[in-house]
C-alpha cells in the first residue's frame, strides 16, 4: 500500500513540477512583455507552453488508466458475485496493470 501511495505522490508531482514550471515561465513571459520585451516573452511562453502541455498529458494519461481500472474493478466484482473467481482474478490484475500506469510504474 506504501508503494502505491508513494507512486501516486510521485506522479502528482510530477505533474505539480510541470504546472509550476509552466506558471512561471507565463509570469516571466508577462513580465517581459509589460517591458515591451517580445523577444523574452516569447521564450519564455515557449517554455511555458511546453510545460503546460506536459502537464496536461500527465493528468490526461493517469485519467484514462484509473478509468479503465474501475472498469475492470467492476467486471471483477461482478464475476465474483457469479462464482467466475478466474475470470474475477483476470479483472483484477487487469485493473493493477491500469493504476501502475496511471503512475507511471
Amino acid at each position: 500500500m506504501a508503494a502505491i501511495a508513494l507512486g501516486l505522490s510521485s506522479q502528482a508531482n510530477a505533474t505539480e513540477h510541470h504546472t509550476a514550471q509552466a506558471l512561471e515561465h507565463s509570469a516571466m513571459a508577462t513580465a517581459h512583455g509589460q517591458d515591451g520585451h517580445a523577444d523574452q516573452l516569447l521564450k519564455h511562453a515557449e517554455e511555458g507552453l511546453k510545460h503546460a502541455e506536459a502537464a496536461e498529458k500527465e493528468h490526461a494519461e493517469a485519467h484514462v488508466h484509473m478509468t479503465d481500472a474501475v472498469k475492470h474493478l467492476k467486471e471483477a466484482i461482478a464475476h465474483a458475485k457469479q462464482g467466475h473467481a478466474d475470470v474475477g482474478t483476470h479483472h483484477t490484475e487487469e485493473a493493477m496493470t491500469h493504476m501502475r500506469q496511471s503512475i507511471g510504474q
